[in-house]
């Protein structure tokens, strides 16, 4: 008896069928590749460059500001020894312009 119904139209409604799809086919999506291409031009093209002109305007604001006032928190900047490079009193990575010495930043014409 099941034998009948497996044959039967039923037992094909519970065979999944990996060769037909719900959607539409690509024949009939004819207009997806446009689309995306539009969208990428419209959309993409215009959001990087709004993105890259506001990162300029960041930068050229965080460039032309002012050092900020030296405050001697002892807390910060303790030197136990010299450090093995230069004179001893710059870290490895120092910047004049952004880093301060234990006694303050450094005078430069820049």
């Amino acid at each position: 008896m099941a034998s009948k119904i497996v044959r039967s139209g039923l037992g094909n409604v519970l065979v999944r069928r990996f060769a037909s799809s719900s959607g539409p086919s690509a024949v009939a999506e004819h207009g997806g590749m446009r689309n995306w291409r539009f969208l990428s031009l419209v959309v993409a093209l215009p959001g990087v460059g709004v993105c890259y002109l506001n990162a300029q305007l960041k930068e050229e604001e965080v460039h032309n500001a002012p050092r900020p006032e030296f405050k001697p928190y002892e807390h910060l900047r303790i030197r136990t020894k010299k450090f093995p490079w230069g004179d001893g009193n710059h870290s490895l990575f120092h910047n004049s312009h952004v880093n301060a010495l234990p006694d303050g930043f450094e005078e430069d014409g820049h």
